[in-house]
């Protein structure tokens, strides 16, 4: 059992808090697991990709070949469109249709959608307003996780539970908000 990953935004997105409970959740299941992730300029609004490859059996690259990925997930429908020669042909898209307009020349975003509907398998969320839903235009990213965990190996209660330490820093408020955030990113994905 195997699967691998590719997570896209930009900085100040949380790409690697979603990563961080991903690759906690696959340890405690006995997976095997390599991380690799760009930080684009290291700067807010710059790219951000992270490659997570989980799998029962050792895993020795850290980099998923291009045509390769079982899933991309977005929490930016541009940056979405960068890594679609990732997936295999068999691979599930999950974005989030609410664009992070970091550019000047940001493309007209029914564009960017109109590109992402090609995908055969794909779910996409309106991240912005599930996210204000839950109490924080900043929790997007455990909105697109809880989007994204129907199609993931992972068990729930995992995710959930790292998603518990991750915040618990925090105060109990911060934990509650993303719960409630993965929980209707969950819910709008099954929708779909």
């Amino acid at each position: 059992m195997k699967q691998d990953i590719i997570l896209a935004g930009v900085g100040g997105q949380g790409i690697l808090s979603i990563a961080f409970v991903i690759d906690n959740a696959a340890l405690k299941q006995g997976f095997n697991f390599k991380q690799a992730e760009v930080h684009g300029m290291a700067q807010r609004g710059g790219a951000v990709q992270s490659h997570l490859r989980i799998s029962d059996k050792p895993v020795f690259s850290d980099l998923i070949p291009k045509g390769v990925a079982d899933m991309i997930l977005s929490v930016e429908p541009m940056e979405c469109l960068r890594y679609l020669d990732f997936l295999s042909p068999e691979g599930i898209v999950i974005t989030s249709r609410s664009p992070f307009v970091n550019i000047p020349d940001y493309p007209d975003i029914e564009k960017v959608m109109d590109a992402i509907q090609t995908v055969a398998n794909r779910v996409i969320v309106d991240s912005d307003k599930q996210a204000k839903e839950a109490g924080s235009p900043k929790s997007q990213n455990m909105v697109m996780l809880g989007a994204a965990s129907p199609h993931l190996i992972l068990e729930e209660t995992n995710l959930t539970e790292f998603i518990r330490i991750l915040f618990a820093p925090r105060g109990d408020k911060m934990v509650e908000m993303n719960l409630k955030a993965f929980d209707l990113g969950r819910t709008a994905a099954i929708k779909c």
